[in-house]
């Protein structure tokens, strides 16, 4: 009798352990970067803010105006940031698979801005910037 209780035991503790590992893998997309298309889909995409956090991992309070920001995002190498307050930005992207960043060039600027893209799915999009803020971005 003990020894048929332990071994039910021992299969209920890894059956547990088995599904834990396929919901943890099934609902972490975190480290995962696909490719450039995810970005613009089949022509262009649009992502919107889902969540920020400032570089010490604290969630940051969005306001009404970065609520309404749009990342436009072309298969072209361009894109275009839009809010409902200070109008749109228009520039072109570069992006770099192996090195896992992107890097955004607004229209008569020299100053370009690099992130590290954490995540990269259809979608969702996370990027990650030189002082350890972050933003998740979700596809509209």
């Amino acid at each position: 009798m003990k020894l048929q209780s332990l071994f039910s035991l021992r299969y209920f503790a890894s059956l547990l352990l088995l599904v834990s590992l396929f919901v943890t893998a099934c609902g972490n997309d975190k480290g995962k970067v696909e490719g450039v298309n995810m970005l613009y889909g089949t022509d262009s995409k649009v992502w919107k803010t889902a969540k920020e956090t400032d570089a010490s991992g604290d969630k940051v309070k969005q306001t009404d105006a970065q609520k309404q920001q749009e990342l436009h995002v072309f298969a072209n190498g361009n894109y275009t940031m839009t809010d409902g307050a200070a109008g749109a930005v228009s520039g072109k992207y570069t992006f770099d698979q192996a090195g896992k960043t992107i890097t955004f060039t607004p229209e008569g600027s020299a100053t370009a801005n690099t992130f590290a893209v954490e995540t990269l799915t259809d979608d969702k999009l996370t990027l990650k910037s030189a002082d350890g803020a972050t933003l998740m971005l979700e596809k509209d």
